[in-house]
């Protein structure tokens, strides 16, 4: 037997779980975890505490290009993977739900 909160779900679940698969969508979600981590790599790289990546960040100027595209490469694959692992949590937990069911 259900409870009420698990049949709610279930009901949610089978409305939404389309919508929710979709990545464009839930970019925004793992967005700002991705942010916080790009703006601590900057902060540590920047900070000047280790002076040889201070030191080759002088000398070469490509690097602020590079580091850049990883930035945006890094929020882009936490934000898809943050969204995905959440749509398969709700998935696993919708299937184990409807097998208790029947």
């Amino acid at each position: 037997m259900l409870t009420d909160e698990e049949k709610k779900f279930i009901r949610y679940w089978e409305e939404n779980r389309l919508r929710k698969k979709k990545v464009v969508r839930n970019m925004a979600v793992g967005l700002p975890l991705g942010l916080l981590l790009v703006i601590a790599i900057f902060a540590n790289f920047f900070s000047g505490w280790y002076k040889r990546a201070d030191m080759v960040l002088n000398t070469d100027s490509s690097l602020i290009m590079v580091l850049l595209v990883a930035s945006v490469l890094i929020v882009v694959f936490f934000s898809v993977f943050s969204a995905r692992h959440r749509w398969d949590i709700n998935e696993q937990r919708y299937l184990e739900l409807k097998q208790r069911e029947n």
